[in-house]
């Protein structure tokens, strides 16, 4: 099963997911006799979690329990506001140029993996992560090319150092959506005398502002995806569709990056790794995000991370 975190009445709770209802933690437990602590969130409750066990036994009442039981226990997902599945992770890195086509749209060689290595950049998590339904809104210095990038979002279980390939999808938690947007040509002073370094950070630059990350609505635990490199990507605005696509594109699949960030870094429980994004971006088609456009960013076995643009 999925799990979220939602907003109701200015309680924040965690909750068994599904795109209509959504059924409380604690009303859950209270049907299986079982006593959960969601005061750290949903990571106790994923695959390293110290609650991995407890809510496993409460997912098993629920499969147990007939549709009458459930109903008065489910509340509707529209009556609430879904918030990002990991609220402060220590850690927001993405990835830029992960698969071929997306490369090559805007103009690049891809190269085959043996040859290079994944390029890793970083968001401030405090003020780009975006809840879902809220909107992203288009910075005023730079209001014009302004683009979506559909991602599979990792959320790390355990700590990590250091980890081979082989046994990084040891190390995840879970799966969740995100969109990575990309102001396409922020220039912080157009009059400025051009830097030998002005166009890489004109690019970081564009990455940083506010709202610019959406995440959720939920996250599927690891142990239900066995295999993230098999999962189907759609992201549409305005229910024309833009990117469509599969994680089996990936040029570094999921384990190769956790293998290639811990190798230097030490990933903590709740870090997060977007892992780039598929063709199909506005920029390769001049199409531009505006005022009022509605982003729909799906992966198969996650669900659908909704947000409008203001």
């Amino acid at each position: 099963m999925r799990l979220c975190r939602y907003q109701s009445e200015n309680q924040i709770s965690c909750g068994f997911y599904s795109e209509d209802t959504i059924i409380p933690f604690s009303a859950a437990a209270e049907l299986a006799g079982v006593l959960l602590d969601e005061s750290e969130g949903l990571l106790p409750f994923l695959p390293g979690g110290a609650q991995r066990e407890l809510i496993l036994a409460v997912e098993t009442q629920l499969k147990q329990s007939m549709d009458e039981e459930l109903f008065p226990l489910s509340i509707q997902t529209d009556e609430v506001q879904l918030l990002v599945p990991v609220p402060e992770p220590s850690k927001l890195l993405l990835l830029a140029g992960n698969y071929s086509k997306h490369i090559e749209e805007g103009g690049g060689k891809a190269e085959e993996r043996q040859k290079t290595f994944p390029y890793v950049f970083m968001k401030p998590p405090l003020t780009t992560l975006t809840h879902p339904g809220q909107p992203v809104k288009i910075p005023e210095v730079s209001p014009d090319y302004i683009d979506w990038e559909l991602e599979l979002g990792i959320v790390i279980g355990k700590s990590c150092k250091g980890v081979s390939e082989v046994e990084a999808l040891d190390y995840v938690a879970g799966y969740t959506v995100i969109n990575d947007i990309s102001d396409r040509k922020f220039r912080p002073n157009p009059g400025r005398t051009l830097r030998e370094k002005d166009t890489f950070f004109d690019w970081q630059h564009g990455k940083w502002h506010d709202t610019f990350c959406p995440m959720g609505p939920c996250v599927t635990p690891a142990d239900d995806i066995p295999d993230p490199q098999t999962l189907k990507m759609k992201l549409s605005v305005n229910g024309n569709v833009e990117q469509d696509a599969s994680t089996a594109e990936m040029i570094f699949p999921v384990a190769a990056i956790i293998e290639f960030i811990s190798s230097f870094v030490q990933l903590e429980p709740g870090d997060v790794i977007s892992t780039g994004t598929p063709s199909g971006v506005g920029a390769s088609k001049n199409k531009f995000l505006k005022n009022g456009d509605v982003m729909k960013a799906e992966i198969d076995q996650i669900g659908v991370l909704t947000n409008p643009v203001a």
